[in-house]
C-alpha cells in the first residue's frame, strides 16, 4: 500500500502542503481544497500551476475529493432538481481535473443521512424513513453513467453525516447498482461513530462480487460518545480506533491492498494548528502504513 495524507489537513496553501509532504517523503496527495478554492472550481491557469507544483514536489494525486451531494436532503430531491443538477455538473468537473492531473479517483458522498433505513414488524410502518434507500439508488444512478461515459473511477466515502455511513452500506450500494465504476473509500473512524467496529466487522464487509470494493482508505484517530453527539480527534494511535489500526494495516498487507492510505490530518493540538496536528501524528502512520 501507499501512505499518503489529505492536503489541506497540512494546509491549504498547496506549496507548504507539499513541502511538508517532501520532509516525510510522502508521495501521494488527496487533494479537497487548494489555496480558497474547492477542487473543481479551479479555472485552467489555476490547474496548470498546480499541476507544476506537483511536478516540482514529485508528487502524484491520489482521489479528488470533493463533497458532491454532501448534506443534500434525498426527499427535496429528484433527478431534475436544479440543485441535484448542479451537483452532477460539479462532478464532471471533478472528473476533468482528475484527469488533467493524472488522477484515478474522485469522490462523491452520498447526501444526508436518514437515520434507520431498513426494519420490519412494525418498524418499517413507526421509525424507518420509506422509500430512502431506494432514492438513494436512484440518485447516485446518473453519477456512475457519468462516470461510465467519462471512463472514471469514482469512490463513495463512508460519512458521519450521510446515507452510507458505513462499509456495510457502502457495499449494498455498489452492489445494488450492479457496477465497477464505484468502489469504496473506506473511513474506519467515521464508521464508529453508526458503531461499526472497523475490526474484523467493517474489513469483512469489503469483500464484494468479484474481491474487494476497497479503492481507496481515510486514517485518523478519533475519540466518540454517541449519547453524547460528541467526536474529538486525537494523535494518531491515542483514540478509540487505535487499537485496531496496526491490525488493519496488517490484513491489507496481507490482501494485497495496492491502493493509496490517506492520513486524514484533523486533529489540532489545543493552542496549535493543523500542521501541528499532522506532525504529532505523522510517525506513526508511517510506521504503520508506510
Amino acid at each position: 500500500m501507499k501512505p499518503g495524507v489529505i492536503t489541506d489537513g497540512i494546509s491549504r496553501n498547496p506549496e507548504r502542503a507539499f513541502a511538508v509532504m517532501n520532509e516525510f517523503g510522502l508521495e501521494y496527495a488527496e487533494l479537497q481544497y487548494i489555496n480558497d478554492l474547492e477542487v473543481g472550481d479551479l479555472n485552467d491557469a489555476q490547474t496548470a500551476r498546480l499541476k507544476d507544483l506537483l511536478q516540482a514536489h514529485g508528487l502524484k494525486v491520489s482521489c479528488i475529493s470533493r463533497h458532491v451531494f454532501a448534506g443534500l436532503a434525498l426527499g427535496e430531491l429528484e433527478r431534475d432538481s436544479a440543485v441535484y443538477r448542479r451537483q452532477l455538473e460539479c462532478l464532471r468537473r471533478c472528473i476533468e481535473f482528475a484527469q488533467a492531473l493524472d488522477c484515478p479517483l474522485v469522490r462523491v458522498m452520498s447526501f444526508r443521512k436518514e437515520m434507520i433505513l431498513f426494519g420490519a414488524n412494525g418498524a418499517d410502518e413507526w421509525i424507518v424513513t420509506s422509500g430512502a434507500w431506494d432514492k438513494l439508488v436512484h440518485l447516485m444512478a446518473p453519477a456512475v453513467e457519468i462516470a461510465e461515459e467519462l471512463d472514471a473511477q469514482l469512490v463513495v466515502e463512508n460519512g458521519n453525516n450521510a446515507m452510507i455511513t458505513s462499509a456495510w452500506l457502502g457495499r449494498k450500494l455498489i452492489e445494488e447498482l450492479d457496477t465497477t465504476r464505484l468502489k469504496l473509500l473506506w473511513d474506519p473512524g467515521n464508521g464508529l461513530y453508526c458503531n461499526e467496529p472497523a475490526w474484523p466487522d467493517a474489513y469483512q464487509a469489503l469483500a464484494g462480487r468479484g474481491g474487494s470494493l476497497l479503492a481507496h482508505l481515510h486514517i485518523k484517530d478519533v475519540v466518540v460518545n454517541i449519547p453524547q453527539a460528541r467526536s474529538d480527534f486525537v494523535p494518531f494511535g491515542h483514540g478509540d480506533i487505535g487499537p485496531r489500526l496496526p491490525t488493519i494495516a496488517a490484513a491489507l498487507r496481507r490482501d494485497g491492498y495496492e491502493g493509496v492510505v490517506s492520513l486524514e490530518s484533523v486533529y489540532r493540538p489545543p493552542g496549535g494548528t493543523f500542521e501541528d496536528g499532522f506532525r504529532a501524528s505523522v510517525g506513526r502512520f508511517l510506521e504503520w502504513y508506510g
